[in-house]
């Protein structure tokens, strides 16, 4: 074997070996859980933990992902906000409606971010100031029984909430955020529950008077509470967590599905029969 033949076959030099996958996963996972973070911040919390690997290589993996390494990657949205903080926020509004004799009705209604659980504080023709506040007052003491907390609740800025209903909450330890004017994703978790409650309950149903119309926001309340499946919660309803799925072919062959009628048919329920 000559000379220069011997120097073509020599065997190349190794070059940088490939990033071990759970090294990639994570980087991914910390600039997902924290939008605002560069590859510089990515990579010191990679030192913290132990792991050892280039800031160039942080950079590689985010730019292979369309991920842009800068720390200018984008603010926090108000989404994001909201997802952070939903343990310790509340939203109300109200909802306006008519019965068949032409009067108009007003629902307080309350929801929880954190498990989407509905709280219909009440429905009446005439939201005083000291209607309302007297049902922020129940709120209030429900929320204790419950051993629920709240920081926060965000409403808009409607003129049948009066300002005593503030000094209320901040007695509680709730503080109020107002929405911007005209900025109804600013309420968007509440504004998509009177969505589903207009368009499941509300439009399919000829409400008589202002009886009717509590007893109906009831077995809604109950429905949405315990039975209906949420997107956001992986199908879960509120109060009730999705069941384990059935693995017994035989259950799945014979499958026994009763229906069970709410408002005379308005609301389904499905349940295994007994």
């Amino acid at each position: 074997m000559n000379r220069r033949h011997a120097r073509t076959c020599r065997p190349r030099r190794p070059g940088r070996p490939p990033t071990v996958r759970s090294i990639r996963v994570l980087v991914l996972r910390l600039v997902r859980e924290n939008p605002n973070w560069g590859y510089r911040r990515v990579h010191g919390e990679l030192a913290t933990l132990g792991i050892k690997v280039a800031p160039s290589t942080v950079w590689e993996i985010l730019k292979a992902e369309s991920i842009d390494p800068a720390p200018q990657r984008g603010a926090a949205t108000w989404a994001d906000f909201l997802r952070s903080q939903a343990e310790a926020l509340l939203a109300c509004d109200f909802i306006e409606t008519l019965t068949l004799t032409g009067q108009r009705q007003y629902i307080l209604t309350v929801i929880e971010h954190a498990n989407r659980r509905i709280r219909i504080l009440g429905t009446t023709a005439h939201p005083t100031t000291d209607w309302v506040a007297q049902a922020i007052k129940n709120l209030v003491m429900d929320l204790e029984d419950a051993g629920r907390r709240a920081h926060y609740l965000i409403r808009d800025r409607d003129g049948k909430f009066p300002t005593i209903i503030d000094e209320i909450l901040t007695d509680a330890g709730i503080q109020t955020v107002r929405c911007g004017v005209r900025v109804p994703r600013m309420n968007s978790i509440m504004e998509r529950w009177i969505q589903s409650c207009r368009h499941e309950l509300l439009d399919r149903t000829l409400i008589w008077n202002e009886r009717h119309l509590r007893h109906a926001l009831r077995q809604y309340e109950q429905f949405y509470n315990t039975h209906r499946a949420h997107q956001a919660m992986r199908q879960a309803a509120p109060l009730r967590a999705v069941p384990p799925p059935i693995t017994d072919r035989g259950r799945i062959d014979h499958l026994d599905i009763r229906r069970r009628d709410r408002l005379c048919g308005v609301l389904h329920e499905y349940q295994h029969a007994a």
